[in-house]
C-alpha cells in the first residue's frame, strides 16, 4: 500500500500547501512569496539578494536611476515656500499687487546699502520675495518647468545647493553693481541659475540645446529691455549656477577622479568656493555709512 505524501508547504506561510518552489534555492513557496525573474521564479529572499547584487545605473551626476520615475519634492518645495512667502507679505500689505508694503518685505528686500550695514540676510531673504502676484507667477512658472528636469538629473541635495548658490550669486552680483540703496527682489537670479544648470546637464548628456538657448536668449532680450529688472542679479544667478553644475558634472572628469567618491567630493568642492567666493564680494563691496 502506497503511503500518503503531505503536499510541501510554503516556507513563510506554514499553513499553505504549494506545488511551486523557487528556481534559485529550492524552497517551496506560494504564489504569493514568488515573483517572475528572468529565469524562473524566485522567493522574496532571493529576489532582495539579486537585486542588494546589480549595481544601479548611474547617470552623469551619479545619481541612481530606476525604472519608476522620482518626484522633484525640492521643486515643489521651494515653489510652496515662495508661494508662503508671499502670501505672508499680501497679507500684512492688505494687497496682492502693493504687497511691497508689508514689513516683511521691507525686512528682506535686498538693499546693498543695507547689507554693508550688517542686514546680511536680505541676500537670501529676498530671493523668496515677489513684487506682485505676475512676479510670482512667472518666477514660480520658470521654476515648475526648469526645476524638476534639473533636479531628476543632479539629485535632490546638489540641486538645492545649485538654486541656492545661483541665488546668492545673483544677490552679490547686486551688491557689487548696483547703487547702495538700490531695492531688489525675487527668484529670477536662481532662476537664471537654473537655466545655466539645464544647459550644462544637456551638453553633457548631449542632448539639442537648441531649445533651452532660445529660452534663455528670450530671457537675457527682456532683461536688458524692459525697465526695472535687475540685470545684474540676473546675470550673477546665471554664471554662479553654470560654474557649479560644470564643477559637478566635467570638472571631476576632467581632474580624472577615480571612483563615484571623489567625483562628489569635487563637485562639492567646487559649490562650495563658489558659495564662499559670492559670501565674500558681498561681506567686502557692500557699501557701509548707508543714512537711512
Amino acid at each position: 500500500m502506497d503511503q500518503y505524501q503531505p503536499a510541501p508547504t510554503c516556507f513563510r506561510h506554514p499553513d499553505r500547501p504549494t506545488g511551486l518552489a523557487c528556481t534559485r534555492c529550492g524552497r517551496p513557496s506560494c504564489p504569493e512569496c514568488l515573483t517572475a525573474a528572468a529565469v524562473g521564479q524566485h522567493c522574496v529572499e532571493c529576489y532582495q539578494q539579486g537585486r542588494d547584487q546589480v549595481r544601479p545605473v548611474r547617470n552623469a551626476a551619479g545619481v541612481a536611476t530606476g525604472q519608476q520615475r522620482p518626484q522633484p519634492y525640492v521643486t515643489w518645495a521651494l515653489i510652496a515656500i515662495n508661494v508662503l512667502v508671499f502670501a505672508v507679505t499680501a497679507v500684512q500689505a492688505h494687497s496682492v499687487m502693493d504687497n511691497q508694503r508689508s514689513q516683511l518685505f521691507f525686512d528682506w528686500v535686498l538693499i546693498p546699502g543695507f547689507v554693508g550695514e550688517g542686514e546680511w540676510w536680505r541676500a537670501v531673504g529676498s530671493g523668496f520675495l515677489h513684487y506682485g502676484i505676475l512676479h510670482l507667477a512667472v518666477n514660480m512658472f520658470a521654476l515648475y518647468v526648469l526645476g524638476p528636469y534639473c533636479e531628476i538629473a543632479l539629485g535632490r541635495v546638489r540641486f538645492l545647493a545649485v538654486y541656492l548658490v545661483s541665488l546668492l550669486g545673483g544677490s552679490a552680483a547686486t551688491v557689487l553693481f548696483s547703487s547702495e540703496l538700490t531695492a531688489s527682489a525675487g527668484a529670477s537670479g536662481a532662476i537664471y541659475g537654473l537655466f545655466g544648470a539645464v544647459a550644462i546637464v544637456m551638453l553633457r548628456t548631449r542632448q539639442n540645446l537648441t531649445q533651452i538657448l532660445v529660452l534663455l536668449l528670450i530671457n537675457l532680450v527682456i532683461t536688458f529691455s524692459v525697465p526695472g529688472i535687475s540685470i545684474w542679479g540676473h546675470l550673477g544667478g546665471l554664471l554662479a549656477g553654470t560654474v557649479a553644475t560644470v564643477g559637478i558634472l566635467y570638472l571631476p572628469t576632467w581632474l580624472k577622479a577615480r571612483d563615484l567618491r571623489t567625483a562628489s567630493i569635487i563637485g562639492w568642492v567646487t559649490v562650495a568656493t563658489v558659495a564662499l567666493i559670492e559670501v565674500l564680494l558681498i561681506v567686502l563691496t557692500a557699501p557701509t555709512g548707508v543714512v537711512y
